[in-house]
């Protein structure tokens, strides 16, 4: 699995890195996690409000922080 998280380096963007990061150590994921700011390739998910988080190419959650439990709903 592949999530991503999209965000141009804001607070909130940082913070949703931040949260993924620890639901993937925290339920022993093997996902792999990656934080993309360049907005061209932003651009492409048809994201008008960020943070955004990808997972396997599809948009899941876009334009909140999402919470702990949010984010191990939405890779598990």
């Amino acid at each position: 699995m592949e999530i991503i998280v999209l965000g141009t380096g804001c607070a909130k963007c940082k913070t949703t890195y931040e949260r993924v990061a620890k639901v993937i150590a925290d339920t022993n994921s093997t996902a792999t996690l990656r934080k993309e700011e360049d907005i061209l390739e932003i651009v492409k998910y048809n994201i008008m409000s960020l943070p955004a988080i990808v997972v396997d190419g599809e948009v899941k959650i876009k334009g909140y922080v999402p919470t702990e439990e949010e984010i191990k709903n939405i890779i598990n």
